[in-house]
């Protein structure tokens, strides 16, 4: 099979009869428009792909003399601004930025870093690292490392290695009964967790035979393999365990629940939102989409709706790309 990439679920996609210098120059005048006409740049920016904004960004600067990204940065500001400019990124840059973002200053915010690093596939973390290094000037690996520690870090430097197995056509019975087996006898069976076994199967091995692994794991541990992480696991490292198996199990739903999480209560944790749209628009938000309303029984669509306001919602609700 070799490296094969995963269909793509875009809502955001191409548009047809694409005038880069056209955007530019409508951009340039809603910039310049007294009080700013957000609504031009959203319809503008959130309807383009990655490829053809970096088009209108070259466009922008040719008429303009200037930046783009700077350009909105001084007429936007909050969560639309935060957005728009993520959207003047590819998916990987941005990635990486969010990835930066989470180590800077004081204190890590594990959150991101737990979710950026253990929802990616393999394919996308090698792309990430390249981003990374391009940008910063720095290894993904030598940042994490030096703001994580424990198993924790040891976590998620394996997944950052990506040395993850391709899939294969042949289903291996006797390996799957042997890392479901190590899993069991190295958590729930003992005393304490090997927790560098647990670390090396899931980091190693491909997601179609981990799928079979935990399945098999079952009728070795009285526990699933999430109950399992919960009982022998705390903290960070139980939430990066967690998240692996949520995604190797179904990674938009991962991705459905968590936008769900973050528009429970009243308001929206809205960089969640923000980072799991601009993130997911061009890779695989219509399968998010359709995950959402079959486990939430509301559409993605109505549930921004109710729980974000203004311009910033505008731009969320072009992303998400329609109701289902």
């Amino acid at each position: 099979r070799g490296r094969e990439e995963e269909p793509k679920f875009p809502t955001v996609v191409p548009v047809r009869d694409f005038d880069p210098a056209r955007d530019a120059a409508r951009i340039e005048t809603a910039i310049k428009t007294k009080g700013v006409d957000e609504q031009t740049i959203i319809d503008i920016l959130t309807r383009r792909s990655a490829e053809q904004r970096r088009e209108i960004a070259f466009e922008y600067e040719r008429i303009a003399k200037k930046d783009l990204s700077v350009a909105l940065k001084g007429a936007l500001s909050g969560s639309l601004e935060a957005l728009l400019l993520g959207l003047m990124k590819s998916t990987a840059q941005y990635d990486a930025s969010e990835l930066k973002a989470s180590m800077k200053g004081l204190g890590t915010d594990e959150e991101t870093l737990i979710e950026l690093v253990c929802s990616r596939n393999n394919e996308e973390l090698a792309e990430i690292k390249k981003a990374y290094r391009e940008m910063f000037k720095k290894e993904l690996e030598k940042d994490i490392s030096g703001d994580t520690s424990g198993n924790f870090a040891k976590l998620l430097l394996a997944l950052v290695q990506t040395r993850r197995d391709e899939p294969s056509n042949v289903v291996d019975y006797q390996k799957i009964d042997d890392d479901a087996r190590v899993l069991y006898e190295a958590g729930v069976k003992r005393k304490g967790t090997d927790v560098g076994s647990w670390i090396s199967i899931m980091s190693q091995r491909s997601i179609p035979h981990l799928q079979k692994v935990f399945e098999r794991y079952k009728s070795y541990s009285p526990y699933d393999m999430k109950e399992s992480i919960k009982k022998e696991v705390k903290g960070d490292l139980e939430k990066s365990f967690l998240t692996l198996v949520e995604c190797f199990e179904n990674r938009q739903l991962y991705f459905a629940n968590k936008l769900y999480e973050a528009m429970k209560s009243k308001g929206a944790k809205e960089k969640v939102v923000t980072r799991i749209l601009v993130s997911r628009c061009e890779v695989d938000l219509m399968r998010i989409r359709t995950e959402f309303k079959r486990q939430h029984k509301k559409s993605l669509y109505q549930t921004i709706a109710e729980h974000t306001k203004g311009d910033y919602q505008k731009a969320l609700l072009s992303l998400c790309g329609g109701d289902d």
